[in-house]
């Protein structure tokens, strides 16, 4: 049904628009009562086998939305309802900006992926603040921060910091975005020498706001060549991260069958064509990291198949994004009950047996 609505009406439409009516959609769920409650009931992971406890908390299934798409935190409470299992909301910046210019989100249907060049359009982090001040369990939020675009490299730490301090005490966990390619300048915090002060800044930061452990995560590109990747991991495990996730868009555009026009759009592309990289990386991790941290895998995530492989992989938690413009609303349910079935058929009896 889906498949059909989506060929006949959104594809149609302007993605960014769709991707608006999306959310007033979600928006509109939470206004009524008992809404999200009822969902939740119907469409929640809620098989015992599938829970997955990291991060110091308790998640119902390991496959959560990833950043980008509650960029706001204005309907994370509608989503966790439809099936993910926590929600990453952002990113999030130190000063409210518009983005870049429109249009600047582009569907690529013949390779299940989208270019996006956003440019971290939002309301800004004291706005997301005042309303993740209010919000209640049960669903479990990541808060994603990033840099102004009008703040210097050199000035960086600084902006981060004042985001930290103003959401780190609403925060299930926090996550440090260096790797989005459409903030200029941005992804060469991922280097160790940049990356090291501000790490350890945000860190500091967290830790003087409120009095519980907030768990940091570090986000990272799949261009890093493999040696930065390596030199990432050690440097997660040397500031005592809480994890990892790999990995963002990517720049890349090989392979693609779309046509020339959508192909040459710049901005970070997400989607099936990031799935072999994405696991690559994580492997890497893995190997680099010896399960001492939590490893989030995302990037070409579409079906139970996917979540079991980067599981078996070494990945404790998955998100989707791209997954669920081409899936449909209730894609997440779909791959927990999937996911649920495969496991069940499998030798582990949970999915902490599972990973290698």
């Amino acid at each position: 049904m889906y498949r059909l609505l989506y060929a006949l009406v959104i594809s149609r439409v302007p993605a960014e628009t769709a991707h608006h009516w999306t959310m007033s959609g979600l928006r509109a769920v939470q206004a009524v009562p008992g809404g999200t409650a009822l969902l939740r009931r119907l469409l929640a992971p809620r098989d015992p086998a599938l829970r997955v406890r990291a991060l110091g908390l308790d998640f119902p299934g390991p496959l959560g939305l990833a950043a980008g798409f509650d960029k706001d935190a204005v309907a994370y409470d509608a989503l966790g309802a439809f099936g993910f299992a926590h929600v990453e909301v952002g990113t999030l910046t130190g000063a409210a900006q518009p983005g870049n210019p429109k249009p600047r989100l582009f569907r690529l249907t013949a390779d299940r992926a989208v270019i996006n060049r956003m440019g971290f359009n939002n309301r800004g982090s004291i706005d997301a603040a005042r309303r993740l001040l209010r919000r209640r369990p049960p669903t479990i939020v990541g808060v994603n921060i990033g840099k102004t675009k009008v703040v210097p490299e050199e000035r960086a730490a600084a902006d981060y910091v004042a985001s930290a301090g103003r959401l780190a005490p609403h925060a299930d966990y926090l996550v440090v975005n260096v790797s989005s390619p459409n903030t200029p300048g941005l992804r060469n915090l991922q280097a160790v020498e940049h990356l090291r002060p501000l790490l350890a800044a945000v860190r500091a930061a967290a830790d003087q706001v409120t009095d519980r452990h907030v768990p940091l995560l570090v986000k990272i590109a799949p261009d890093l060549a493999d040696a930065d990747v390596d030199a990432v991991a050690d440097l997660a495990l040397d500031l005592g991260l809480d994890g990892i996730i790999a990995t963002n868009t990517t720049i890349s555009r090989d392979g693609l069958r779309s046509s020339a026009d959508l192909v040459k759009e710049t901005g970070g592309l997400s989607g099936a064509p990031l799935k072999e990289r994405s696991v690559e990386v994580l492997r890497r991790l893995r190997d680099r990291t010896g399960g001492r941290l939590t490893l989030v895998s995302v990037g070409g995530v579409e079906t139970a198949d996917d979540v079991w492989e980067r599981i078996r992989a070494g990945a404790t938690l998955v998100q989707g994004y791209t997954g669920m413009i081409y899936g449909g609303p209730f894609w997440a349910h779909r791959v927990h009950r999937d996911l649920s079935r495969r496991l069940r058929a499998s030798a582990f009896s949970s999915l902490a047996a599972a990973r290698r």
